[in-house]
């Protein structure tokens, strides 16, 4: 079965949205998650900027102003209820994880 866009995050678009904690345009965004994944996830600008529109779109994000032709995002109160939506289902499949592995 297919996964559903936005059933479930990716982990560019998981980290996309927790970088955007704080206001931030792309550039900052790649280098925000690559630190933060400690350099496991990298993300390249067309990945980026073919992400950002779509999670606008959804309303995880808001375009909150534009600076010296750079886009200035920073998450919204959905996007933040959408985090920790995916923050409860990783944890279920942890739950499930050791109780699978107890046995």
């Amino acid at each position: 079965m297919a996964r559903k866009e936005f059933e479930t995050l990716t982990p560019q678009m998981f980290y996309i949205l927790l970088a955007l904690n704080k206001p931030m345009h792309g550039y900052d965004i790649m280098n925000e998650v690559l630190h933060m994944s400690n350099g496991e996830i990298q993300i390249g600008a067309g990945t980026l900027y073919t992400l950002l529109p779509r999670l606008e779109k959804e309303l995880y994000i808001q375009l909150i102003k534009e600076e010296n032709k750079r886009k200035i995002y920073q998450i919204t109160t959905r996007g933040k209820k959408k985090l920790l939506a995916e923050k409860e289902r990783m944890m279920k499949q942890i739950q499930l994880l050791d109780e699978r592995m107890e046995e």
